[in-house]
């Protein structure tokens, strides 16, 4: 038997295709009893017939029902051809919305953070650089987890960032956070759940640039030399009524602390330098020959003075079962590196009174000594790892250049001096 169908008005009164079969598609049809082309109807939502590129290229048939922005559905045949003709104008300006199913922010996470562990070569990042990302996402599922990937707007970061404000986070840990988020929708938009970033527009909150007190020399030497007191017992400072110890990795801490402040190389980069990197002959030792540094590439740093003396000594006293210039204490029948030296450095800067030192401060230290030396902002450049050419160093430490050369400006003189003869 044929199906019957009749023809009835639609809530707004036009007349469409009525079918007695239920969740059947029918043609609405316009004032002129004419059928629309493209538009189709299904108990009573208004559903368009597009023709959709897919991720590969390819095309597919979608039926999608016309949404209001707020999310309500399309009610009168007036507001569904609007509706209808601002999609195939979005399909012309290839500025077509996401026609399928889009997973929540809490269901992706997973997904791309898997992707960033799986990533290799030079676009893999450090599983410190992963580790970070997954726990500002963490906290990003907390507050929007349950949204839709396309339904984030500005306004939710925008209050994320400022609850982490009010929680006592700072500017640079609030714009991580939202840097952590971009990368995501980046992803996302990659695999075709995004057609823009909802965060374009959101401005980067600026961050206090407190001025670096530059170390001395004296001061890493007495932070080095305070690991060598008897002023330790059981991972703590003794009282004064207490007999201590000396750091059992006192020797190796200083090594390390030295090794920084003469190469300029980051905390994880000097831990992971091996002896076949130290070239004697050629006065270089190389700098992420692992591939692990920051930027992936690998960089040589030649010798200075008090670097070829640390380096002549660390290899009178090189064990001779392991590799690595600072190799593990634990390391057993292993030749593994040393993980960290945080715990050491935190009781050494307390015996030394020397709180507001920090590993980074090794890698400044280097940087404006070079700089205060006169030597070219491009070489430097060079030993520390930076792609510009210089720019950076010329902008942060520019201003130790200018203070050495007016140093220097005080000690010309105009006036005739008598000068010693020169036997020749």
């Amino acid at each position: 038997m044929k199906r019957q169908a009749s023809r009835s008005k639609h809530q707004d009164g036009s007349l469409v295709d009525q079918s007695h079969e239920r969740h059947s598609y029918q043609r609405v049809v316009d004032g002129r009893k004419q059928p629309i082309r493209g538009l189709y109807t299904r108990n009573g939502t208004y559903i368009p017939r597009l023709a959709v590129e897919l991720a590969n290229g390819s095309k597919a048939i979608k039926l999608v029902p016309l949404t209001r922005p707020d999310g309500r559905l399309v009610e009168s045949l007036s507001e569904a051809r609007a509706s209808f003709d601002k999609l195939r104008t979005q399909s012309r300006e290839n500025e077509f919305p996401v026609l399928r199913a889009v997973p929540t922010l809490e269901k992706y996470v997973p997904r791309y953070i898997a992707h960033r562990k799986a990533m290799t070569g030079s676009d893999a990042k450090r599983p410190a650089t992963v580790g970070k990302d997954s726990t500002a996402l963490a906290r990003w599922i907390t507050s929007i987890g349950g949204l839709r990937l396309d339904q984030i707007r500005p306004v939710h970061m925008i209050r994320h960032r400022d609850q982490m404000l009010k929680e006592g986070y700072g500017t640079r840990s609030a714009n991580l956070a939202l840097i952590a988020l971009r990368g995501l929708c980046k992803h996302a938009k990659l695999e075709g759940f995004l057609k823009f970033l909802p965060m374009a527009d959101i401005p980067k909150l600026r961050e206090p640039q407190g001025k670096r007190k530059l170390v001395s020399m004296a001061e890493i030497e007495r932070l080095c030399n305070s690991a060598r007191e008897p002023k330790f017992k059981g991972g703590r400072l003794v009282t004064d009524c207490e007999k201590g110890v000396p750091l059992r990795n006192a020797e190796q801490f200083a090594d390390y602390i030295r090794f920084m402040a003469f190469t300029g190389a980051r905390r994880c980069e000097a831990l992971r330098v091996l002896w076949a990197d130290v070239d004697f002959d050629r006065q270089t030792v190389l700098i992420g020959g692992d591939g692990l540094a920051k930027n992936h590439e690998h960089r040589r740093v030649d010798f200075n003075s008090q670097l070829t003396s640390l380096l002549n000594e660390m290899r009178q006293r090189r064990a001779p079962d392991t590799r690595w210039l600072f190799p593990s204490p634990q390391r057993g029948g292993k030749d593994l590196p040393a993980k960290t030296f945080e715990p050491t450095f935190r009781l050494a800067r307390e015996a030394s009174g020397l709180p507001h030192i920090t590993f980074h401060d090794c890698r400044h230290l280097f940087i404006s000594f070079s700089v205060m030396s006169g030597i070219d902002f491009l070489t430097i450049a060079r030993w520390v790892g930076h792609k510009d050419g210089g720019i950076l160093i010329g902008k942060v430490y520019g201003h130790l250049s200018n203070e050495h050369a007016r140093t220097q400006a005080s000690r010309l003189r105009f006036e005739p001096q008598i000068l010693k003869a020169i036997s020749l």
